[in-house]
């Protein structure tokens, strides 16, 4: 019996996982963020919040770009511009 690992041509090693990607809710993400759902809505709708996914009817938020997104919105001083 020949193992698929030979048929690959592989020595046997297991490929790299992919990176796993966390979508959120948009309740979770309001929590995360610790905004009201309200508040997130909106700033959907505005188009100065966050970016989010639309997966048919449902909207994500990927973890990852929620921190980014907050990183970013990160300020020294109330003086500075943004």
């Amino acid at each position: 019996m020949t193992s698929q690992s030979s048929l690959m041509g592989g020595t046997g090693s297991q490929r790299p996982a992919a990176p796993s990607i966390v979508l959120l809710t948009a309740k979770e993400a309001a929590r995360l963020l610790k905004v009201s759902l309200s508040w997130l809505a909106k700033a959907r709708m505005r188009g100065d919040g966050p970016p989010y996914i639309r997966i048919g009817r449902s909207i994500r938020y990927a973890e990852a770009a929620l921190l980014q997104w907050m990183k970013g919105r990160q300020r020294m001083s109330t003086s500075e511009q943004s």
